[in-house]
């Protein structure tokens, strides 16, 4: 591993839900994972929302370690949903819209970029925020970030809905086919997520998933078992050596 590659920080992208739930154990965990990463270092890269699982993480890790270790990502659409934002005016879409600054905390960003291309914002309650055009380019940028990271860069998911275990079974997918090789980890209190592995444990016995593949996640059920498991993390035998060019 060169000098370059250890020198960069461990980049981690937390996929969570944007609201708390009903089992306070999620929100003391996402405060919990915050705190580890501060005292090892390590960079979040998170869905860019201020509420919830998302907003709690964000801004304990703000709090703990600076705005330069939070990077969220969120699609454009969202903005204008999502508690804390300000609002940009309407725009016909041409050229870059001025966003008026409004006093108070929460996410405010100076100007939207025309749909093809994404700015960055700093802010001191949450971090850096890019608002990118769709949700596509919010994954593909999350995971671009995770593999510029150092030694045990990675993805864990915590508690949270459909967009959640979508966005984890794509990086899942991701590294079966051979696009990245880092681990992946189900935080996994109090069993939210043994559904998930049951499932993976009945795909594997009915042939659906080969026996090597059913471990490229990694249930893990404490907080200081994460950043370990992503350190240590090896890749499955039976990954596609496929070559993707750039992705």
């Amino acid at each position: 591993m060169s000098t370059l590659t250890q020198d960069k920080p461990t980049v981690v992208c937390v996929f969570c839900g944007s609201v708390e739930g009903n089992n306070p154990v999620h929100m003391q965990t996402a405060k919990d994972l915050a705190r580890a990463f501060h005292e090892q270092n390590v960079h979040l890269v998170y869905g860019g929302g201020t509420q919830g699982l998302m907003g709690q993480i964000a801004r304990e890790l703000v709090r703990l370690s600076g705005p330069q270790a939070v990077h969220g990502i969120i699609p454009k659409a969202l903005v204008k949903v999502e508690p804390g934002y300000n609002q940009p005016p309407s725009s016909d879409g041409a050229g870059e819209e001025d966003v008026k600054s409004q006093e108070g905390a929460g996410k405010t960003h100076e100007r939207v970029i025309n749909a093809d291309k994404r700015t960055e914002i700093i802010e001191a309650e949450y971090g850096m925020t890019t608002i990118v055009p769709d949700m596509h380019t919010r994954k593909r940028l999350m995971a671009t970030k995770v593999l510029e990271g150092g030694p045990g860069s990675g993805f864990v998911a915590m508690a949270g809905g459909f967009g959640t275990i979508e966005e984890v079974m794509e990086m899942t997918t991701w590294n079966q086919l051979g696009i990245h090789k880092v681990g992946i980890v189900l935080l996994n209190p109090q069993g939210y997520w043994d559904g998930v592995l049951q499932w993976i444990r009945t795909a594997v016995r009915e042939g659906f998933i080969s026996s090597a593949n059913g471990g490229i996640l990694v249930d893990v059920q404490e907080v200081k078992d994460v950043l370990p498991r992503l350190r240590d993390y090896r890749t499955s035998v039976d990954r596609f050596q496929l070559t993707w060019g750039e992705e």
